[in-house]
């Protein structure tokens, strides 16, 4: 779960009252189940089709990490590769930057085995496939050496092939190149390579649970508790009694529910989530959205101000008022994205979700449609170190790959920290200039301060609010793993 850091700027006395249950909560004790892992994790490794491992290159040689002209030990040639496919589904997605991002992690063991094994200058592979080579030999070395073995009918990539053949052809003296690195590290296995603060990463990522929400607008949660029922499921009374096919009410948010992390194919394949009922997501924007519906009346009007999840919006949706309020949505640019969105609005039942072409900067905050909004979600575009899971942060909020770049190294470049600050201020004062709204919920999944405290600080300090008869003031709230 990403670290969240949610700050309700008010303008109201009464909102420490009205989010009085979620104020002050400490989530950092949360109790995280024990990793057990699925039976799919537990079969052979057979490889991947070929068009993941192009895929997967050509996410890997845009994040890459540049090094300085004398440290340089292999070359990666410029652009794209050739003959790449589109993304087919989000799972096909998903397995391409899983594996660009853990040879990005192994980026510099993978370099080394090259050139140790004697098979690095390539003769016969070119610079430009140096990202594949890197990739296919990740996963080789995952499959200790042995044969790929895929029976999947998809047509053979040619590049795939020739780089395989060329990696296998020499495996025995990449295998020792492999186990001369462990020695020099003193490691059992290639992860304990890995610095310590990313493998604790790894460590939480993989023992955190599943978080799904309620479209209450389909369904009840009793309704969702009978179909679980019949499916095989059982309820228990908290995180730490998970096991199984089993799952719980979340804590904090009402229509949250908590699952194994080993069920997720086995949810997914549910017609409950099939459906658009039961909806996987983060629970860090669950508790944000709580944290506004905390603060609305019947009829008031919600402005969120970034596109980012379609499940945030739909979730927002779903706890507000469908007859009396709206959630007005920013930065929708593409008609194709806004047809494809109020598609699945429509699947879901939402129907008071108004999508604006704006930039959340560029809405005047006189816009006569925004005169009922109260409260504006703020959830802007951050540096992401508090995330535990990237790749689902990166396909659920549309994130920047870059972003695997500053996680493989567990810091941001302090350049682009202040870059992403200045921003972030100029949206939070810019929010404050609503003179309708009653606050704001800022919320981001950073773990620095610059992003957060720092940020809120300095716009309560700027008068942005203005002429408010009640100045703003901060509320702070955390959610750490």
């Amino acid at each position: 779960m990403p670290v969240l850091r949610s700050n309700l700027v008010s303008s109201n006395d009464n909102v420490a009252s009205d989010t009085s249950s979620l104020h002050g909560m400490n989530f950092s004790n949360e109790v995280i189940i024990p990793f057990e892992k699925s039976s799919a994790s537990l079969l052979e490794k057979n490889g991947y089709q070929d068009s993941i491992y192009l895929n997967a290159a050509n996410i890997f040689q845009g994040i890459h990490n540049e090094k300085p002209q004398d440290k340089i030990l292999v070359k990666y040639g410029n652009g794209p590769l050739p003959s790449l496919p589109d993304f087919k589904d989000e799972q096909f997605q998903r397995l391409s930057y899983e594996l660009a991002f853990s040879a990005l992690k192994y980026q510099d063991v993978l370099e080394n085995i090259l050139v140790d094994s004697g098979i690095y200058p390539m003769q016969s592979i070119s610079d430009q496939l140096t990202s594949l080579v890197v990739v296919m030999l990740y996963d080789l070395q995952d499959r200790k050496f042995e044969a790929r073995y895929n029976t999947n009918d998809e047509e053979p990539i040619a590049e795939v092939q020739e780089v395989e053949h060329y990696l296998c052809s020499f495996k025995t003296k990449l295998a020792a190149a492999l186990a001369r690195c462990r020695i020099k590290h003193d490691a059992l296995s290639i992860e304990h390579i890995l610095p310590e603060t990313i493998r604790k990463q790894e460590q939480r990522a993989s023992a955190l649970p599943l978080y799904a929400w309620v479209n209450m607008l389909k369904i009840s949660l009793e309704e969702v508790h009978n179909s679980l029922q019949k499916e095989g499921f059982t309820k228990v009374e908290s995180v730490s009694n998970l096991g199984g096919y089993s799952y719980c009410l979340d804590k904090h948010c009402e229509d949250v529910l908590i699952f194994p992390s080993i069920l997720k194919e086995k949810l997914l394949a549910l017609e409950l989530f099939t459906n658009y009922k039961l909806l996987l997501q983060d629970k860090s924007r669950s508790l944000a959205l709580h944290s506004v519906k905390a603060l609305l009346n019947m009829d008031d009007d919600v402005l969120i101000a970034h596109m980012g999840s379609w499940l945030t919006l739909a979730h927002m949706s779903v706890l507000t008022n469908q007859e009396t309020s709206k959630v007005f949505v920013c930065g929708i640019k593409s008609m194709a994205k806004e047809s494809e969105l109020k598609d699945l609005f429509t699947q879901m039942e939402c129907k008071n979700i108004e999508l604006l072409h704006e930039d959340f900067t560029n809405i005047e905050s006189t816009d006569h449609k925004l005169q009922k909004v109260k409260v504006i979600l703020l959830l802007p575009r951050c540096s992401g170190l508090g995330v535990s899971n990237p790749i689902e942060f990166i396909l659920k909020e549309h994130e920047d790959a870059e972003l695997l770049r500053d996680l493989s190294q567990g810091c941001v470049a302090e350049d682009k920290l202040n870059t992403l600050a200045q921003q972030q201020l100029k949206e939070l004062t810019h929010a404050m200039q609503f003179s309708k709204a009653q606050a704001v919920v800022y919320c981001t999944c950073s773990v620095y301060p610059e992003e957060n405290e720092a940020v809120v600080n300095k716009a309560l300090a700027s008068g942005a609010g203005g002429t408010k008869a009640q100045p703003y003031k901060g509320i702070h709230l955390s959610l750490c793993q």
